[in-house]
């Protein structure tokens, strides 16, 4: 089984426009800090771009 990797699946989620709601992991686990923080990292990036092309 591969090992899974919580910042990299929030980073897709967001790839992907999965809210940040959706995280999987429980609030207040490491796991939920580390997908909340994927998920914050590709989002922001994003909206980012989107303001920069307006």
């Amino acid at each position: 089984m591969t090992d899974h990797d919580p910042f990299a699946e929030g980073e897709r989620a967001a790839r992907e426009n999965i809210p940040a709601e959706a995280n999987p992991y429980s609030s207040g686990s490491d796991e939920h800090a580390l997908w909340s923080a994927g998920h914050e990292k590709v989002a922001g990036a994003i909206e980012a771009q989107e303001s920069e092309g307006s």
